[in-house]
């Protein structure tokens, strides 16, 4: 899960940077782990920063300075398979052919085989165990099979046509070749989402946007449209070429996109992530009037589990005629749980992260609605919460279905044994998380809360609910593959102590103002590179 941006400005006088780092804070929730930023400068030089931390820890006004050139690309990171190491941080940049960096949301899923390919093959070194570094090289070899001086557009859609045979998975990718262009393509199933805007001038001049999220476009740019699923988007100061280079495939972009990981304010493949969020609760309040008329139940106030189930529960409140209150205070400088490395971290910390008002429980038959119940530590944590300030009873609503099975395509769920869902009941999972009772969406209510609003989108990858992954090539191997690796991952994460700042680095620039270390062989961490 990550996110990723792309900008050319039509002004070559103008550096990018800033404007760059303003797109990835509105991207921040997609990742924070790591992020960093390329750009091209005159002459194709490529100017890069990257390393653990947070937006703000990296990019201060000094950083941004360093940074040259009116194109760029950017990424803010949450590893899933990979490491948390800083080597891993994006974008990921060979000088092989002509010079191109690279960032990427989403996962491989045969990634053996490619690295295979790679080392036997194309002989290509593979420094880091990250899919995005993969993706990169692959692509870079594809253009170097041209064996030109120089290439051209329609060369660069034969490349991206080549990968996207090569590669299965989910990939929205922004690339910059430099002194040519920003570069975007998705994969043929459209998984992870990616779209592009503009913003035009009096002149007739245009600056082009690419990104995760429509939100990054902000006031400025108009004009969004998506990246269609197996296109390839070439823009370039002459202006932009599109073509579809993959077979044509089950458009199927992930439902879990608007039930937790977008924002509300942001539209995915047209559907507006609020609207589809009212909508679940309007569907979810059915199901909650059916399930409690069954039991016998009444509930005497809804609140919400901060913050993205806030708009369901509102319309779930209203629809069933029961007061929606505010009973959980958030702390803001505490990131999402659900991305924290670790059953015991995400524990600890969502205990600092919210706070239950007596006020609101005491003494009532509470319905709390979340947007989803993963592991079911948070929900844990929060149940008992409202309990320890007096509530008589706990119910709990998901917006989503049960998540009885492994994401694999970029989203951190791999591993079935920390889903509280898998292989339990509805009952289970309630006293397994210490509800009086749960309730979930239903599927086909689900769906049709976001399809309602894009028809035309046949069918959405659903497989964390049913375990039928569009792509194929999913199996028990695979599938004990990736859990080891997530594994591995929360204990390294967890010896080095999570993510890493660059306070320390930011502290110990020497007194001309140059950072220390800039070893490209670990990664370019607290760094700066020209190529």
């Amino acid at each position: 899960m990550c996110g990723i941006l792309g900008l050319l400005l039509s002004d070559s006088t103008h550096n990018a940077a800033s404007e760059i780092c303003e797109g990835l804070y509105m991207l921040q929730h997609r990742g924070q782990d790591a992020c960093g930023i390329v750009t091209c400068g005159p002459k194709g030089r490529l100017y890069q920063c990257k390393a653990n931390g947070m937006v703000r820890d990296v990019f201060d006004d000094v950083a941004i300075s360093r940074l040259q050139g009116s194109m760029g690309i950017g990424h803010v990171r949450y590893p899933t398979a990979g490491s948390s190491h800083h080597a891993e941080a994006q974008p990921f940049y060979v000088n092989s052919p002509y010079g191109i960096a690279l960032a990427h949301n989403g996962n491989l899923i045969d990634s053996s085989s490619l690295l295979h390919f790679m080392d036997a093959v194309a002989h290509r070194h593979i420094n880091t165990s990250s899919d995005s570094e993969l993706l990169l090289n692959i692509f870079a070899n594809n253009l170097q099979q041209t064996g030109k001086f120089r290439i051209n557009e329609d060369d660069i859609f034969t490349a991206i046509g080549e990968l996207m045979t090569q590669c299965k998975g989910a990939y929205a990718c922004v690339a910059m070749l430099a002194g040519f262009g920003i570069i975007a393509f998705r994969d043929p199933n459209g998984i992870r989402p990616v779209g592009m805007a503009v913003r035009e001038y009096e002149n007739g001049k245009k600056d082009y946007v690419v990104a995760s999220e429509s939100v990054v476009a902000g006031g400025s740019f108009s004009k969004w449209e998506n990246v269609k699923p197996g296109e390839a988007v070439i823009i370039t100061h002459l202006g932009v070429s599109r073509k579809r280079v993959a077979p044509s495939a089950t458009f199927a972009p992930d439902i879990f996109e608007y039930v937790y990981l977008a924002r509300p304010d942001s539209v995915l493949d047209d559907v507006s992530v609020y609207r589809s969020r009212m909508a679940m609760g309007d569907a979810l309040a059915e199901e909650v009037d059916r399930v409690l008329s069954e039991k016998g139940l009444t509930v005497d106030v809804v609140i919400p589990v901060p913050d993205t189930a806030r708009v369901a529960a509102l319309n779930l409140a209203q629809r069933l005629q029961l007061p929606y209150r505010e009973g959980f205070i958030k702390n803001r400088y505490v990131g999402r749980t659900f991305i924290m490395p670790g059953q015991q971290m995400r524990r600890k910390n969502v205990r600092k992260k919210l706070n239950a008002m007596a006020l609101e429980f005491a003494g009532k038959s509470v319905l709390l609605v979340d947007d989803s119940i993963v592991r079911g530590t948070t929900s844990k944590e929060i149940v008992q919460m409202a309990k320890d300030v007096g509530a008589s009873k706990v119910i709990v609503a998901s917006c989503a279905p049960p998540i009885r099975y492994p994401n694999v395509y970029g989203i951190d769920m791999p591993s079935r044994s920390e889903l509280v869902a898998y292989e339990r009941t509805s009952e289970e999972i309630a006293e397994a998380i210490g509800a009086d009772l749960v309730i979930f969406q239903t599927l086909p209510d689900l769906i049709a809360s976001v399809r309602q609003f894009n028809p035309s989108i046949d069918t959405f990858d659903c497989s964390v609910f049913t375990g039928e992954y569009v792509t194929g090539g999913v199996n028990e191997e695979y599938l004990n593959h990736i859990e080891s690796l997530r594994a591995d991952n929360v204990k390294r994460k967890m010896r080095e102590g999570g993510p890493v700042t660059l306070d320390g680095a930011l502290r110990e620039r020497s007194a001309t103002g140059t950072p220390n270390g800039t070893d490209d062989t670990v990664g370019l961490h607290n760094s700066w590179h020209v190529s």
